[in-house]
């Protein structure tokens, strides 16, 4: 009991290839859960229902095409 401690033992390198191959398990799930997401994000971006358009964005557009119709006229005419 109150004799030396034992040696150190120095770790087998069998722990050393199992902490590699549990880190390679977890990054193979990261980059397959970033995958999946991704390719989610981009199902339902594609899937998403675009807005039928605005007759007052449409009313808009059409008077700032004119009015610069107009300042083009002006500038021809100067």
């Amino acid at each position: 009991m109150n004799g030396a401690p034992p040696p150190a033992a120095e770790p087998a390198a069998g722990s050393r290839a199992n902490v590699a191959a549990r880190t390679a398990i977890w990054t193979g799930v990261a980059l397959g859960a970033a995958a999946t997401a991704t390719v989610a994000f981009f199902i339902v971006r594609a899937m998403w229902k675009k807005r039928p358009p605005d007759e007052t964005s449409e009313r808009i557009q059409t008077l700032i095409d004119e009015a610069n119709r107009l300042i083009r006229t002006l500038e021809e005419k100067k």
